[in-house]
């Protein structure tokens, strides 16, 4: 039978096509090299950064919560680019005290309010299920904490007009961009490294010590970020670990992916492990549910062993870690906040 659909010629792709840059050495020469190599390629593949401008912080709003204080600002990102964020100080702080500070990465939902606590009826009760309020876990536990939307979520969901009722604002967005030649995970990191700067000039913010966590799309952000910004000295993945190639195109996965995620052109050159790999030898903590349904367990312990292969050949075994837990799609944390502390108190 000849090949008809798309569908097809993907899988074939997918056993055919053979990336040309996995790692597969086990020296820190080998590590090395393979990270100039690959970083090369991930760079040309996720575009040019867009232009910076000034931050030009402004705060709408400040509310007192119980245990801190949740303000919602704005920041300009690049030229026509304005994020909407979250900042969540801890009550306490003593005069010139600086703390720790984490950017804290949504997933798909409702935005920066699904991990903040700030969600409403039955929607932000699915959502704290879900993502437990993690945000607002981080400000309780002592951190400094900012939570920006990502397009296409949150305040930066486009008008239903514009997407129509029956399709993706992810994928939508995604094309929308692309005609200017950006890419949306490339804009999504850059509005986050700009969120960086704005926890690195807070009078409360120590600059050594700012960390990053997600779940699902937060766990993509943080992979992502993890692997662009060194000011990101550690980091927990949660729900994302695993394959595009094996999984999320093949017939379990049902082509579980999206234009907020899309690499052009990666699996030609690795796939998720390779993009968590240029993060090393950071501390990363991933998280894996053994009931899983957005992700499969087996496929992210594969691609977990892949990545830390790559920490291996650079001398730091132990600053990859996981943890997996009994639960399904959502945060744990069971494990995270010490993972966080040990790594930047």
């Amino acid at each position: 039978m000849r090949i008809a659909t798309v569908y097809d010629s993907v899988q074939i792709w997918c056993r055919t096509v053979k990336p040309d840059c996995t790692f597969a050495g086990r020296t820190r020469r080998d590590w090395a090299r393979w990270r100039r190599s690959f970083a090369a390629h991930y760079r040309r593949m996720l575009g040019p950064w867009p232009a910076r401008v000034p931050l030009r912080v402004r705060v709408l709003a400040r509310k007192r919560r119980d245990g801190y204080t949740l303000t919602k600002l704005v920041y300009d990102s690049a030229p026509g680019v304005t994020v909407p964020a979250f900042l969540l100080v801890p009550d306490g702080l003593k005069a010139g005290e600086r703390r720790p500070a984490i950017l804290a990465c949504h997933g798909h939902g409702n935005g920066k309010v699904d991990i903040c606590g700030e969600g409403t009826g039955e929607r932000g009760a699915q959502a704290t299920r879900v993502y437990r309020d993690y945000a607002r876990q981080a400000v309780l536990h002592g951190y400094v904490v900012i939570a920006p939307d990502w397009i296409p979520f949150g305040e930066r969901r486009p008008p239903q007009w514009w997407i129509r009722r029956w399709r993706d604002p992810c994928d939508i967005s995604s094309h929308a961009l692309q005609y200017f030649g950006v890419t949306l995970i490339a804009q999504n990191v850059w509005d986050g490294m700009r969120a960086v700067d704005v926890l690195a000039q807070h009078h409360c913010v120590d600059q050594r010590r700012i960390g990053v966590i997600g779940l699902s799309y937060g766990g993509t952000m943080t992979t992502h970020l993890l692997a662009n910004d060194p000011r990101l000295k550690a980091g927990v993945v949660s729900g994302y670990i695993s394959t595009v190639r094996v999984d999320a195109l093949g017939r379990r996965g049902k082509g579980n992916t999206c234009g907020a995620q899309y690499v052009p052109g990666l699996l030609r050159h690795g796939d998720v492990a390779e993009i968590l790999g240029l993060a090393a030898p950071k501390p990363v903590l991933c998280e894996i549910g053994r009931r899983e349904t957005t992700f499969h367990a087996p496929d992210m312990l594969r691609a977990l062993g892949r990545a830390k292969w790559i920490w291996r050949a650079a001398g730091a075994g132990d600053r990859l870690a996981a943890h997996v837990h009994g639960g399904g799609h959502r945060w744990d944390g069971r494990r995270a906040w010490a993972w966080l502390e040990r790594w930047l108190a």
